[in-house]
């Protein structure tokens, strides 16, 4: 799994039969200390993720391991909607900060 922070959404009204309900997000993947690298891609979302949350995302045929996802063409999905991520001790990520308005 790799994290992610959401960027967008991805809208496509011509596309596989398979992916008819898919929510699809695209997410940038963040380093171990959360700087955002050039990497991006569109994955699925079955936990329902929103714009700028940090999340995990599995790629590859671990992507379709998600209930439902067995017969869909996808790369990419976002398993998970991260609360906090710390490391080395120091807090890098908190999702209860990051919707702080300042």
């Amino acid at each position: 799994m790799q994290i992610a922070k959401v960027c967008g959404t991805v809208v496509s009204t011509h596309k596989s039969k398979a992916l008819t309900g898919v929510k699809l997000l695209l997410v940038q993947f963040l380093d171990a200390t959360g700087q955002p690298t050039p990497q991006y891609e569109v994955a699925g979302d079955t936990v329902g993720a929103g714009l700028n949350e940090w999340v995990l995302v599995t790629r590859g045929s671990s992507a379709r391991k998600e209930f439902g996802m067995e017969d869909r063409p996808v790369d990419a999905m976002v398993v998970g909607i991260i609360d906090t991520v710390t490391v080395g001790g120091d807090l890098i990520y908190s999702k209860k900060e990051a919707e702080r308005p300042y």
